[in-house]
């Protein structure tokens, strides 16, 4: 079987032509071109007929990783404001002409890892995504929970405060995401970041203000993670998006602040693991939620 996986970003349109074994035999990239008119529709196609050209047989099906949330049977994206006109209720297989299931670009990561990666061996997964925002999924016996309107695992809307009155991206005060998402950093920072990369450049050199920040961050995000733990007592918790590539910066921390906040009956604790695919996360996962539908 060979697929092809596509993630849909506000920059570029990233592909790839994958097998079931998640070998990936092709990748190719087309700027998006978010334009008012929804042109950049052509380029996704582009990007299908690229990939029929280049295996020359048959291609089974398309998975759609998309910003947005999907209707219930995954073949379109059902609500998606303000960003690449056209995309809400646009069903991509007449377009495409193959069969295409389409999902949340933060559930394609998780299918990334949940089918190819670090949590193959897994039945039930977390994924969190660190990067302007804080999003993720679930994985529950298998399979990825949805939930109502296709919305679930947006963890990053939890609240870890709820009288402070800064807010999420969707409103919620408090909000994890306004903790720890790059979105925040000037105003946490009181103007002296202007990205998570600088402040954790800064907490490395040992600067006192930036150390109080990023650590503030980390345990904010370890009592977060507990919380999770205690509600969904996953097998594994993956950690994605840019802010990860901190590497030991958040993972020495973090370890150190589930220490003390994760509970831990018989001695049994949750593996934290850094997510394995990169850029290409989207697409990959996509691919993967295609097999497990097409199978």
């Amino acid at each position: 079987m060979v697929v092809i996986g596509i993630d849909l970003g506000g920059t570029n349109i990233k592909g790839v032509l994958l097998n079931e074994t998640g070998e990936v035999l092709k990748q190719h990239y087309i700027p998006t071109q978010d334009d008012p008119d929804g042109v950049w529709r052509e380029n996704v196609r582009a990007m299908v007929q690229y990939f029929q050209s280049y295996w020359q047989s048959p291609i089974d099906a398309v998975g759609l990783s998309a910003p947005g949330l999907p209707d219930v049977t995954n073949r379109s994206i059902t609500f998606m404001p303000s960003r690449l006109p056209g995309l809400e209720n646009f069903f991509w297989q007449e377009y495409l002409g193959l069969p295409t299931w389409v999902l949340n670009d933060a559930h394609a990561a998780l299918m990334a890892e949940a089918t190819f990666g670090v949590a193959k061996k897994f039945k039930n997964v977390l994924l969190m995504t660190l990067g302007t925002g804080v999003g993720g999924g679930v994985l529950i016996n298998g399979q990825l929970y949805q939930g109502l309107s296709q919305m679930a695992g947006h963890l990053g809307h939890m609240t870890v405060n709820a009288n402070d009155d800064e807010c999420s991206i969707v409103g919620v005060p408090g909000s994890l995401e306004y903790a720890i998402g790059n979105y925040s950093i000037e105003r946490r920072t009181r103007g002296r970041y202007s990205s998570t990369w600088e402040l954790v450049e800064a907490y490395r050199k040992g600067d006192s203000f930036a150390t109080y920040i990023w650590l503030a961050s980390m345990k904010t995000l370890a009592v977060s993670l507990s919380s999770l733990v205690n509600a969904f007592s996953p097998e594994c918790i993956v950690l994605a998006g840019g802010i990860t590539l901190a590497d030991d910066a958040l993972f020495g921390p973090l370890r150190d602040f589930m220490d003390i906040y994760e509970w831990r009956p018989g001695g049994k604790f949750t593996p934290i693991v850094q997510a394995y695919f990169g850029d290409m996360a989207g697409a990959i996962g996509a691919a993967g939620f295609a097999i497990k539908h097409v199978v």
